[in-house]
């Protein structure tokens, strides 16, 4: 062989080696994504949860996979969603909404799992404490329990000659007994009566405000849960059907023509779970890493919705509102 085609021959061979080399990539990291409601109900959170995981250097289809198990309404689906998790080895998992972040934690005690909730961590179970998690969870709270007194408060300013209020209660959810608690002792001490009535289907949701219409009840008072959180529309719609005074935690409510809204950021709790599991991701233990809690508390008036029910809203509620639709 001449010298001039042995050195043409390992010069090109110089040149594919990184090529060869580049395409022995390694497979992406997968995180297993778990929800109690549907992908087009929860996209708001899932780009929240997103831009957490970007802030920490991760980004969907580049540097990560994310595998998506939603159970579309149907609670009993969740521990048979995370098991399906655990078996295929995701590096994380992110449970969304309480009833997601008890199936993930009972399916595995080794993959580490970020949850999003809006109860507390500990009386659920999930954590030892919130500033020491332990074991291999950890995750981000709003502020729910904690203000689920003070919307039966606003119910009673919106509408203040009521002494009848509905409480709507989705009975699977495992933080319902607290929640309608806190609620009953914020509606003793306004001498108001709370009509409970239950749904965790569309179909009982609108059995359960025709029931609440017919017994006249001055407003209705909605307790956060996350299949209710992907029922919003129909929630606006059936509040504005029956012509009865909702509120409700999240501004979603708001922006689907509902009336009124209290209560924690929910779209700033995924950031912060994304930015958790981005964290996990680098090496991190969730056993290290303290619960998370979103401040935020937002209290937002549809007043054309108000004026659709032909309702006043009472200018204490006006002077206080973080956002007023007109």
């Amino acid at each position: 062989m001449k010298r001039r085609e042995f050195i043409t021959l390992v010069g090109g061979a110089a040149v594919a080696w990184p090529v060869a080399a580049g395409a022995q990539q390694r497979p992406l990291p997968i995180i297993g994504f778990l929800n109690v409601s549907s992908a087009d109900a929860y996209a708001p959170q899932v780009r929240a949860f997103r831009q957490g995981l970007k802030q920490v250097g991760y980004v969907e289809g580049e540097t990560v996979a994310i595998e998506y198990r939603w159970a579309d309404g149907q609670y009993n689906r969740l521990p048979e969603l995370a098991n399906d998790l655990v078996k295929r080895q995701v590096a994380v998992i992110a449970a969304a909404g309480t009833p997601a972040n008890v199936a993930a934690k009972s399916a595995t005690a080794t993959i580490p799992v970020v949850f999003t909730a809006g109860s507390d961590p500990v009386q659920l179970g999930l954590v030892t404490s919130l500033s020491r998690p332990g074991g291999n969870v950890t995750g981000a709270t709003q502020l729910t329990g904690e203000v689920a007194p003070k919307r039966v408060e606003v119910a009673h300013e919106l509408v203040p000659g009521a002494k009848l209020i509905g409480l709507l209660v989705n009975p699977r959810n495992p933080s319902a007994v607290n929640l309608t608690r806190a609620s009953q002792q914020a509606a003793s001490m306004l001498a108001l009566q709370l009509d409970e009535v239950h749904a965790s289907t569309e179909a009982e949701l609108d059995d359960a405000f025709r029931t609440l219409a017919a017994k006249q009840v001055g407003a209705v008072v909605v307790v956060t849960d996350a299949f209710f959180n992907g029922a919003v529309p129909l929630l606006a719609s059936l509040s504005m059907r029956h012509s009865l005074p909702t509120v409700y935690q999240y501004h979603q409510f708001i922006e689907a023509g509902g009336l009124i809204s209290y209560g924690g950021s929910i779209t700033d709790t995924y950031r912060l779970a994304g930015g958790y599991v981005g964290r996990i991701l680098k090496g991190e233990r969730p056993a290290d890493l303290p619960v998370q809690q979103s401040t935020a508390v937002e209290l937002i008036i549809n007043l054309k919705t108000a004026k659709a029910l032909g309702l006043t809203v009472p200018l204490s509620l006006i002077g206080r509102a973080d956002e007023l639709i007109e």
